[in-house]
Protein backbone atom coordinates (compact mmCIF):
# COMPACT_ATOMS: atom_id res chain seq x y z
CA UNK A 1 0.00 0.00 0.00
CA UNK A 2 1.09 3.57 -0.59
CA UNK A 3 -0.03 7.10 0.05
CA UNK A 4 -0.61 9.87 -2.44
CA UNK A 5 0.70 13.40 -2.72
CA UNK A 6 -1.58 16.29 -3.55
CA UNK A 7 -5.35 16.57 -3.66
CA UNK A 8 -7.47 13.58 -2.69
CA UNK A 9 -10.23 12.77 -5.17
CA UNK A 10 -12.65 9.91 -5.79
CA UNK A 11 -10.07 8.46 -8.19
CA UNK A 12 -7.15 8.51 -5.73
CA UNK A 13 -9.04 7.65 -2.54
CA UNK A 14 -11.41 4.78 -3.37
CA UNK A 15 -13.99 3.78 -0.81
CA UNK A 16 -14.47 0.23 0.45
CA UNK A 17 -16.87 -1.46 2.83
CA UNK A 18 -16.58 -3.38 6.07
CA UNK A 19 -14.42 -2.97 9.16
CA UNK A 20 -11.34 -0.79 8.82
CA UNK A 21 -8.05 -2.00 10.28
CA UNK A 22 -4.69 -0.26 10.51
CA UNK A 23 -1.74 -2.34 9.33
CA UNK A 24 0.84 0.14 10.65
CA UNK A 25 1.93 0.30 14.31
CA UNK A 26 0.70 3.49 15.94
CA UNK A 27 2.27 3.19 19.40
CA UNK A 28 4.50 5.97 20.71
CA UNK A 29 5.30 4.77 24.24
CA UNK A 30 7.99 7.31 25.16
CA UNK A 31 6.08 10.34 23.90
CA UNK A 32 2.89 9.12 25.56
CA UNK A 33 4.63 8.45 28.88
CA UNK A 34 6.17 11.93 29.16
CA UNK A 35 3.15 13.98 28.12
CA UNK A 36 2.19 13.33 24.51
CA UNK A 37 1.12 16.05 22.08
CA UNK A 38 -1.10 17.71 24.66
CA UNK A 39 1.23 17.77 27.68
CA UNK A 40 4.69 19.10 28.18
CA UNK A 41 6.13 22.55 28.88
CA UNK A 42 5.75 25.74 26.88
CA UNK A 43 8.74 27.65 25.54
CA UNK A 44 8.98 31.14 24.04
CA UNK A 45 11.96 30.64 21.74
CA UNK A 46 13.16 28.10 19.19
CA UNK A 47 16.02 27.26 21.55
CA UNK A 48 15.27 26.44 25.15
CA UNK A 49 17.59 25.62 27.99
CA UNK A 50 17.59 24.39 31.53
CA UNK A 51 20.21 24.49 34.24
CA UNK A 52 21.57 22.31 36.99
CA UNK A 53 24.14 22.30 39.75
CA UNK A 54 26.10 19.82 41.80
CA UNK A 55 27.42 19.63 45.35
CA UNK A 56 31.02 19.01 46.31
CA UNK A 57 32.00 15.48 47.22
CA UNK A 58 31.37 14.50 50.81
CA UNK A 59 34.62 14.96 52.75
CA UNK A 60 35.92 13.27 55.88
CA UNK A 61 38.27 16.13 56.93
CA UNK A 62 36.26 19.35 56.89
CA UNK A 63 35.78 19.62 60.65
CA UNK A 64 36.75 23.02 62.14
CA UNK A 65 38.67 24.05 65.25
CA UNK A 66 36.91 25.67 68.15
CA UNK A 67 37.03 29.47 67.85
CA UNK A 68 38.53 29.41 64.35
CA UNK A 69 37.93 32.13 61.76
CA UNK A 70 35.42 31.43 59.02
CA UNK A 71 36.91 29.40 56.15
CA UNK A 72 37.31 30.73 52.63
CA UNK A 73 34.08 31.16 50.77
CA UNK A 74 33.14 28.10 48.68
CA UNK A 75 30.49 28.53 45.99
CA UNK A 76 28.84 26.19 43.48
CA UNK A 77 28.71 26.99 39.78
CA UNK A 78 25.56 26.24 37.79
CA UNK A 79 25.70 24.66 34.34
CA UNK A 80 23.20 24.56 31.50
CA UNK A 81 21.99 22.35 28.68
CA UNK A 82 19.84 23.28 25.70
CA UNK A 83 17.90 21.90 22.78
CA UNK A 84 15.74 23.24 19.97
CA UNK A 85 12.16 22.77 18.85
CA UNK A 86 11.68 21.27 15.41
CA UNK A 87 8.79 22.10 13.10
CA UNK A 88 6.26 19.45 12.15
CA UNK A 89 3.91 20.57 9.39
CA UNK A 90 1.57 18.43 7.31
CA UNK A 91 -1.28 19.27 4.94
CA UNK A 92 -4.48 17.54 3.86
CA UNK A 93 -6.48 18.47 0.74
CA UNK A 94 -9.69 16.68 -0.23
CA UNK A 95 -11.97 17.59 -3.14
CA UNK A 96 -15.61 18.57 -2.65
CA UNK A 97 -16.71 15.51 -4.61
CA UNK A 98 -14.68 13.12 -2.44
CA UNK A 99 -16.14 14.67 0.71
CA UNK A 100 -19.68 14.35 -0.68
CA UNK A 101 -19.39 10.69 -1.70
CA UNK A 102 -19.35 9.08 1.73
CA UNK A 103 -21.06 5.77 0.97
CA UNK A 104 -20.42 5.26 -2.73
CA UNK A 105 -18.60 1.95 -2.93
CA UNK A 106 -16.58 2.89 -5.96
CA UNK A 107 -13.55 0.86 -4.87
CA UNK A 108 -15.36 -2.49 -4.62
CA UNK A 109 -18.30 -4.48 -5.93
CA UNK A 110 -19.21 -5.79 -2.47
CA UNK A 111 -22.31 -4.58 -0.70
CA UNK A 112 -22.13 -2.77 2.58
CA UNK A 113 -21.24 0.59 4.08
CA UNK A 114 -17.97 2.35 4.74
CA UNK A 115 -16.97 3.29 8.30
CA UNK A 116 -15.32 6.46 6.95
CA UNK A 117 -18.11 9.03 6.65
CA UNK A 118 -15.87 12.12 6.82
CA UNK A 119 -12.84 11.70 4.55
CA UNK A 120 -11.26 15.04 5.51
CA UNK A 121 -11.49 14.33 9.24
CA UNK A 122 -10.21 10.78 8.78
CA UNK A 123 -7.16 11.97 6.82
CA UNK A 124 -6.42 14.58 9.48
CA UNK A 125 -6.52 11.89 12.17
CA UNK A 126 -3.98 9.81 10.25
CA UNK A 127 -1.63 12.77 9.92
CA UNK A 128 -1.71 13.25 13.69
CA UNK A 129 -0.71 9.62 14.20
CA UNK A 130 2.10 9.90 11.65
CA UNK A 131 3.49 13.08 13.20
CA UNK A 132 3.46 11.45 16.65
CA UNK A 133 5.55 8.59 15.24
CA UNK A 134 7.99 11.08 13.68
CA UNK A 135 8.38 12.79 17.04
CA UNK A 136 8.85 9.49 18.86
CA UNK A 137 11.67 8.59 16.48
CA UNK A 138 13.27 12.02 16.88
CA UNK A 139 13.08 11.97 20.67
CA UNK A 140 15.10 8.75 20.65
CA UNK A 141 17.48 8.97 17.68
CA UNK A 142 17.35 12.65 16.66
CA UNK A 143 20.60 14.38 15.69
CA UNK A 144 20.82 17.99 16.87
CA UNK A 145 20.77 20.73 14.24
CA UNK A 146 20.46 24.47 14.76
CA UNK A 147 21.22 25.97 11.34
CA UNK A 148 22.38 29.54 10.92
CA UNK A 149 20.01 30.13 7.99
CA UNK A 150 16.59 28.91 6.88
CA UNK A 151 18.17 26.63 4.27
CA UNK A 152 17.79 23.56 6.49
CA UNK A 153 15.41 22.64 9.33
CA UNK A 154 16.03 22.64 13.06
CA UNK A 155 16.27 19.18 14.60
CA UNK A 156 15.92 18.36 18.28
CA UNK A 157 18.59 16.33 20.06
CA UNK A 158 17.33 12.85 20.84
CA UNK A 159 17.95 10.89 24.00
CA UNK A 160 20.64 8.67 22.51
CA UNK A 161 22.71 11.63 21.35
CA UNK A 162 22.12 13.47 24.63
CA UNK A 163 23.59 10.68 26.79
CA UNK A 164 27.36 11.19 26.75
CA UNK A 165 28.54 10.45 30.30
CA UNK A 166 27.11 7.02 31.11
CA UNK A 167 27.90 4.87 28.08
CA UNK A 168 28.57 1.15 27.88
CA UNK A 169 29.95 0.15 24.47
CA UNK A 170 29.96 -3.63 24.04
CA UNK A 171 31.78 -3.53 20.68
CA UNK A 172 29.52 -6.10 19.08
CA UNK A 173 29.33 -8.62 21.93
CA UNK A 174 26.16 -10.14 23.40
CA UNK A 175 25.12 -8.42 26.65
CA UNK A 176 24.86 -10.53 29.77
CA UNK A 177 23.13 -9.73 33.04
CA UNK A 178 26.23 -8.07 34.47
CA UNK A 179 26.29 -5.64 31.55
CA UNK A 180 22.73 -4.64 32.39
CA UNK A 181 23.61 -4.29 36.08
CA UNK A 182 26.61 -2.15 35.13
CA UNK A 183 24.27 0.09 33.13
CA UNK A 184 22.07 0.55 36.19
CA UNK A 185 25.06 1.22 38.40
CA UNK A 186 26.70 3.93 36.31
CA UNK A 187 23.38 5.78 36.05
CA UNK A 188 22.72 5.39 39.78
CA UNK A 189 26.22 6.50 40.76
CA UNK A 190 25.64 9.74 38.85
CA UNK A 191 22.30 10.46 40.54
CA UNK A 192 19.88 8.69 38.20
CA UNK A 193 17.26 5.95 38.54
CA UNK A 194 16.23 7.12 42.00
CA UNK A 195 12.46 7.29 41.48
CA UNK A 196 10.74 3.93 41.27
CA UNK A 197 7.78 5.07 39.17
CA UNK A 198 9.98 6.51 36.43
CA UNK A 199 12.98 4.16 36.46
CA UNK A 200 12.77 2.64 32.95
CA UNK A 201 14.74 0.52 30.51
CA UNK A 202 13.87 1.36 26.90
CA UNK A 203 14.75 -1.14 24.18
CA UNK A 204 13.60 -2.63 20.89
CA UNK A 205 11.88 -5.94 20.29
CA UNK A 206 15.03 -8.07 19.89
CA UNK A 207 16.63 -6.69 23.03
CA UNK A 208 13.37 -7.16 24.93
CA UNK A 209 13.43 -10.88 24.10
CA UNK A 210 17.06 -11.07 25.19
CA UNK A 211 16.37 -9.27 28.48
CA UNK A 212 13.48 -11.59 29.19
CA UNK A 213 15.73 -14.61 28.68
CA UNK A 214 18.47 -13.15 30.87
CA UNK A 215 16.27 -12.25 33.80
CA UNK A 216 14.14 -15.40 33.72
CA UNK A 217 17.30 -17.47 33.85
CA UNK A 218 18.50 -15.64 36.94
CA UNK A 219 15.07 -15.85 38.55
CA UNK A 220 15.66 -19.60 38.78
CA UNK A 221 18.90 -18.86 40.60
CA UNK A 222 17.07 -16.66 43.09
CA UNK A 223 18.56 -13.29 42.15
CA UNK A 224 15.62 -11.70 40.38
CA UNK A 225 11.91 -12.17 40.23
CA UNK A 226 9.26 -11.64 37.60
CA UNK A 227 6.52 -9.24 38.48
CA UNK A 228 3.86 -10.05 35.91
CA UNK A 229 2.89 -12.58 33.27
CA UNK A 230 0.72 -11.42 30.38
CA UNK A 231 -0.23 -13.90 27.69
CA UNK A 232 2.63 -16.18 28.65
CA UNK A 233 6.07 -14.91 29.55
CA UNK A 234 6.33 -11.11 29.34
CA UNK A 235 8.92 -9.17 31.29
CA UNK A 236 7.11 -5.99 32.29
CA UNK A 237 8.96 -5.07 35.49
CA UNK A 238 12.24 -6.40 36.84
CA UNK A 239 13.66 -6.29 40.34
CA UNK A 240 17.22 -4.99 40.33
CA UNK A 241 19.87 -4.10 42.88
CA UNK A 242 18.75 -0.49 42.43
CA UNK A 243 15.00 -1.05 42.72
CA UNK A 244 12.13 -2.08 40.51
CA UNK A 245 12.46 -1.00 36.90
CA UNK A 246 9.89 -0.80 34.10
CA UNK A 247 10.63 -2.23 30.67
CA UNK A 248 9.44 -0.07 27.77
CA UNK A 249 9.54 -1.71 24.34
CA UNK A 250 9.94 0.94 21.67
CA UNK A 251 10.27 0.03 18.00
CA UNK A 252 12.43 3.10 17.31
CA UNK A 253 15.30 2.11 19.59
CA UNK A 254 18.07 0.69 17.37
CA UNK A 255 19.05 -2.97 17.64
CA UNK A 256 21.80 -3.61 20.15
CA UNK A 257 20.83 -0.61 22.30
CA UNK A 258 19.36 -0.21 25.78
CA UNK A 259 18.49 3.14 27.34
CA UNK A 260 18.28 3.35 31.12
CA UNK A 261 16.16 6.47 31.57
CA UNK A 262 15.04 8.53 34.53
CA UNK A 263 11.76 9.56 32.95
CA UNK A 264 11.09 12.33 35.47
CA UNK A 265 13.87 14.24 33.71
CA UNK A 266 12.11 14.15 30.32
CA UNK A 267 9.46 16.49 28.96
CA UNK A 268 8.26 17.70 25.55
CA UNK A 269 8.80 21.43 25.02
CA UNK A 270 6.35 23.28 22.76
CA UNK A 271 6.67 26.66 21.11
CA UNK A 272 3.35 28.40 21.66
CA UNK A 273 2.04 30.14 18.55
CA UNK A 274 0.10 33.31 19.53
CA UNK A 275 -3.63 32.82 19.27
CA UNK A 276 -3.28 29.19 18.23
CA UNK A 277 -1.42 27.27 20.93
CA UNK A 278 0.73 24.30 20.02
CA UNK A 279 -0.02 21.50 17.58
CA UNK A 280 -3.13 22.76 15.90
CA UNK A 281 -5.08 22.27 12.69
CA UNK A 282 -6.17 25.26 10.66
CA UNK A 283 -7.80 25.75 7.24
CA UNK A 284 -5.64 27.17 4.46
CA UNK A 285 -6.60 29.66 1.76
CA UNK A 286 -9.14 28.31 -0.69
CA UNK A 287 -8.19 28.23 -4.37
CA UNK A 288 -10.76 25.87 -5.85
CA UNK A 289 -13.29 23.13 -5.22
CA UNK A 290 -11.47 21.44 -2.34
CA UNK A 291 -10.76 21.97 1.33
CA UNK A 292 -7.15 22.23 2.48
CA UNK A 293 -5.92 22.37 6.06
CA UNK A 294 -2.58 22.00 7.79
CA UNK A 295 -1.23 20.56 11.00
CA UNK A 296 1.47 22.70 12.59
CA UNK A 297 3.53 22.44 15.73
CA UNK A 298 7.05 23.03 17.05
CA UNK A 299 8.35 20.56 19.62
CA UNK A 300 11.64 19.58 21.21
CA UNK A 301 12.92 17.21 23.88
CA UNK A 302 13.98 18.43 27.31
CA UNK A 303 16.11 15.56 28.57
CA UNK A 304 17.16 17.08 31.88
CA UNK A 305 20.46 16.02 33.41
CA UNK A 306 21.97 13.57 30.93
CA UNK A 307 24.07 12.05 33.73
CA UNK A 308 20.86 10.59 35.18
CA UNK A 309 20.43 8.40 32.08
CA UNK A 310 22.66 5.70 30.63
CA UNK A 311 22.92 3.78 27.40
CA UNK A 312 24.31 0.45 26.27
CA UNK A 313 25.29 0.47 22.60
CA UNK A 314 26.83 -1.68 19.87
CA UNK A 315 25.73 -5.04 21.20
CA UNK A 316 24.15 -7.99 19.44
CA UNK A 317 21.45 -10.47 20.41
CA UNK A 318 20.35 -13.81 18.92
CA UNK A 319 17.10 -12.11 17.90
CA UNK A 320 18.45 -9.30 15.71
CA UNK A 321 17.23 -9.20 12.11
CA UNK A 322 14.39 -11.69 12.56
CA UNK A 323 12.55 -11.83 9.25
CA UNK A 324 8.86 -12.46 8.63
CA UNK A 325 7.90 -15.46 6.52
CA UNK A 326 4.96 -17.09 4.82
CA UNK A 327 4.08 -19.24 7.83
CA UNK A 328 4.17 -22.43 5.75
Amino acid sequence: MAGITGQGTTFDLPNFVGDLFSISPEDTPLLSRIGGLTGGVATSDVQFEWEFYDLRDAAANRQRLEGADAPDSALRVRSNASNVVEIHQEAVEVSYTRQAVTQGNFGTTARGSSPVVDELRWQIDQQLKQVARDIELGFITGTYAKPGTNASPRKTRGLLQAITTNVRDLNGSVPDIEDVNDLFQIAYDNGGLLEGDTRTLICGSAMKRHLTKLFIRDVAQGFYQQSRNVGGVNLAVIETDFGRCDIMVDRYVPDGTIIAASLEELAPRFLTIPGKGHFFWEPLAKSGSSDTSQLYGEIGLQYGNERKHAKLVDSTTPYDNVQSGSGS
